[in-house]
């Protein structure tokens, strides 16, 4: 039981907020007069640059008192050059994005010749920090890149163009990592596992909640249906919740509803994948790779969790049943009680 458990509190160990990530992304639109461009970083990032209140820099009163230091600090830390000199951009807009606790501010730089040269990450003091950098031409996507402390340089030249291997090794990365970047859809992973049940029936799980997520990941990177992020975290937060207290609750002999909820809640997280996905830039020439990339990615990801998990849970029913059955109590209430504080802190910080 202890290895069990042990095993779970390493799953969850994760911190409390989702997807406060250390990352940033840099835009940039060729193909007309000028260039165009649009920056974004965390307000974490900003304040340690600025020496601003981050809290205070997700309030749009503030940002526009405080305009002239966070522009400073992003002409300062953007080092993009078009043919060998750097680019003088202009700001045009500096604007919060609640949701993802991020600052963005549009540009524009008079056009020049390629090649369109970018150094990374924005902010070289935190070593994990990642920023994405997109180029796109006359509407199509033509650079995806990752600018690390070991990738720091991107390079875009007119004769580039969307490479498949590219995209496939890059958003099949994406998928993986997000899946161990996000404790809740790992929660909620694990609260469909905690019951526990033969090869078939985990299959029949695990298969529901790939489908729906599946499902409502394409419709909403497609544009098909794209419901706000504002509605969606919550909702996810909510889901785990609902699938530790179904745990509380089931009795020997009560109909097994893990599937059912699975593939309803699956839904939901598919949405919140898609606000991930998006977030990267998709290649308009190699959509349908990308997206097909990133699923597997994910689907990857949650497949070691289970193949981690579930031989850890049918060990411990094997060695004793009133074991497994504590087990299966204290991680049901661990989940609802993490599902419980990202709901509440979701709907409370904007």
């Amino acid at each position: 039981m202890k290895r069990a458990l042990v095993l779970l509190a390493l799953l969850l160990a994760r911190p409390a907020s989702a997807h406060d990530q250390p990352y940033s992304y840099l835009d940039l639109r060729l193909g007309g007069a000028a260039i165009e461009g649009r920056v974004a970083a965390h307000v974490i990032d900003l304040a340690h640059e600025s020496g601003l209140d981050a809290d205070s820099l997700r309030d749009a009163g503030y940002l526009a008192r405080e305009h002239g230091r966070v522009e400073g600090v992003f002409l300062r830390l953007m080092d993009v050059t078009a043919g060998g000199r750097r680019i003088r951009a202009r700001p045009l807009r500096l604007e919060p994005v609640p949701d993802r606790k991020l600052v963005a501010m549009d540009f524009t730089a008079p056009a020049s010749s390629s090649p369109i040269v970018a150094r990374g990450p924005l902010f070289g003091y935190d070593p994990a920090h990642e920023t994405y950098f997109n180029v796109f031409v006359d509407g199509k996507i033509r650079v995806q890149d990752l600018l690390t402390v070991d990738h720091r340089l991107s390079v875009y030249d007119v004769a580039a163009g969307v490479s498949i291997p590219a995209v496939v090794s890059r958003f099949l990365v994406e998928g993986v990592k997000h899946i161990f970047q996000g404790p809740d859809h790992i929660a909620f992973v694990v609260g469909l596992l905690l019951l526990g049940g033969g090869l078939r029936r985990l299959l029949k799980i695990v298969t529901a909640f790939t489908a729906a997520h599946s499902i409502s990941l394409a419709a909403a990177t497609l544009g098909l249906l794209q419901p706000p992020s504002r509605l969606v975290e919550p909702a996810i937060a909510l889901s785990i919740v609902c699938i530790g207290i179904e745990n509380l609750r089931h009795r020997p002999g009560m109909r097994d509803r893990r599937a059912l909820l699975a593939f309803c809640f699956g839904l939901v997280h598919g949405f919140g994948f898609a606000s991930v996905l998006r977030e990267t830039g998709l290649p308009s020439g190699a959509l349908g790779w990308s997206l097909a990339s990133f699923n597997l990615g994910v689907e990857m990801g949650q497949a070691a969790i289970v193949l981690s998990l579930a031989p850890a849970l049918a060990w411990v029913r094997s060695a004793s049943a009133r074991a497994s059955w504590r087990v299966a109590f204290a991680g049901s209430w661990v989940i609802v009680c993490a599902g419980g504080y990202w709901f509440a802190e979701r709907l409370l910080v904007r």
